[in-house]
């Protein structure tokens, strides 16, 4: 199986919409069409530091991660945050994810960052088992304030 790794187009939006709505579901999450509307927007908006990689199979979209990149205080360089993957469940165990992750650790070494980081719901099995190959867990504590 050929896994091709690529940017997001704006012809993958009908594809990309039930990944996204598994994502979601996968979080419990249920957003305003408006934010689902606004963060695929912002994908292809040159203002937006929102980017999309999709891991593409036999032209089906099987998976996405989307990531930004952002100045730090704890580097001169620019830090990578990924903040949402996700694989269609019939593409897991497969290699897909760990594609992307590789595709976005390359592309992060070719623009210079510092480094790449993420968080994942501390009940996540599977992924934890994916992303512990790459970096273990660190102490951190993540609070949430919601301001809207």
């Amino acid at each position: 199986m050929a896994v091709e790794i690529r940017d997001v187009r704006l012809d993958d939006e009908a594809a990309w919409r039930p990944l996204w709505a598994g994502y979601l579901r996968f979080y419990k999450v249920d957003l305003a069409p408006e934010v689902t509307q606004g963060t695929w927007n912002r994908l292809f908006d040159p203002a937006s530091r929102l980017s999309m990689r999709v891991a593409v199979i036999d032209g089906r979209l099987a998976g996405f991660a989307i990531h930004h990149q952002h100045e730090s205080t704890w580097s001169l360089s620019p830090e990578c945050y990924l903040e949402d993957l996700y694989l269609d469940p019939q593409f897991r165990g497969q290699g897909v994810g760990r594609a992307l992750i590789d595709d976005l650790i390359a592309l992060c070494r070719e623009k210079g960052c510092s480094g790449l980081y993420w968080h994942t719901d501390n009940g996540n099995a599977t992924a934890r088992k994916l992303y512990d190959r790459y970096a273990l867990a660190d102490s951190f504590v993540r609070y949430r304030l919601k301001l809207d």
